[in-house]
């Protein structure tokens, strides 16, 4: 039987922070390998902006890319906790070890979060009230400054509740991956037994998990803050286009390094057998 600890709410501020101390112990090759991350994206949505045919490709793609990249970056970030370095081959390392399908695997819970949030649009908002509201969408894009009468029998209220609960249902979605991943990168559990494993962890301490992601969503105001005065200044010298590459370059080489990070160290902080020290007398451990 698995045990996993049960921690102190403040226990998500320490994995935030573990996160921005590794990114400060390896600006260089952990925010080379945040930065890869941010240009691949750029690159595929520049393909996909020269032909929108290609944008379900791009889509696609990086969600495919997307549990690869991360954990190759959680890789670098325990590298880099040990006192290795971080270099962009890690980026691919559940490859090399022959993961990909478990790392893809994680992606189900995802996919399932959106199909159950397109269904309830339909429920919440009903067809009626869509097919109006794209209707006013589309005529308010050909105007300059859009008619606010056009969106008056839409029911916002509704669309409020919908958007809410799919923000609900997104974070329990993210419940089944949140430890499941670094799980199965520094271990041979299975993907749906990590998913498992990650699901009942989260459970267990949602005070750390709404700490953290509060603190991680105040975080990331302030890097976009940051990140935008320095695509300003490039956008007065470059122009539009290399603003929106620099940008998004910036905001992947400190955001990325960041999160995962902070996984790396959840993971080793609730999964009882990782190699973490014995929890403080604060803490307990539960059976899962």
């Amino acid at each position: 039987m698995v045990q996993m600890r049960k921690v102190r709410p403040s226990a998500g501020a320490e994995w935030l922070m573990g996160g921005f101390g590794l990114l400060r112990r390896s600006p260089f090759g952990l925010g080379l390998l945040g930065a890869l991350f941010g240009l691949i994206a750029v690159a595929l949505g520049f393909a996909a902006m020269s032909s929108p045919a290609l944008l379900l490709i791009e889509q696609l793609i990086m969600m495919l890319l997307g549990p690869l990249l991360v954990a190759g970056m959680i890789w670098a970030a325990r590298e880099v906790d040990q006192g290795r370095s971080a270099n962009p081959g890690h980026l691919l390392r559940g490859v090399q070890d022959g993961k990909t399908g478990r790392l893809w695997a994680t992606l189900l819970p995802q996919i399932a979060a959106g199909l159950l949030a397109v269904l309830l649009l339909f429920v919440v908002v009903g067809p009626t009230h869509l097919q109006s509201l794209v209707s006013a969408v589309e005529q308010a894009q050909g105007q300059t400054k859009p008619d606010p009468s056009l969106f008056a029998g839409i029911p916002m209220g509704r669309l409020f509740l919908w958007l809410l609960v799919v923000i609900a249902v997104g974070i329990v979605a993210g419940f089944f991956t949140f430890t499941a991943i670094p799980d199965m990168m520094f271990s041979d559990i299975g993907a749906i037994e990590a998913m498992k494993r990650s699901f009942r962890a989260c459970m267990a301490n949602l005070g750390a998990i709404v700490l953290f992601f509060v603190l991680l969503v105040i975080a990331a105001i302030a890097i976009t803050i940051a990140v935008q005065i320095v695509g300003f200044i490039v956008r007065l010298i470059a122009g539009e286009t290399a603003m929106l590459f620099v940008v998004q370059i910036l905001m992947m080489a400190v955001l990325m390094p960041v999160v995962t990070g902070a996984m790396y160290f959840a993971w080793k902080q609730l999964i009882a057998g990782s190699d973490v020290s014995a929890p403080s007398s604060r803490d307990s451990i539960v059976e899962a």
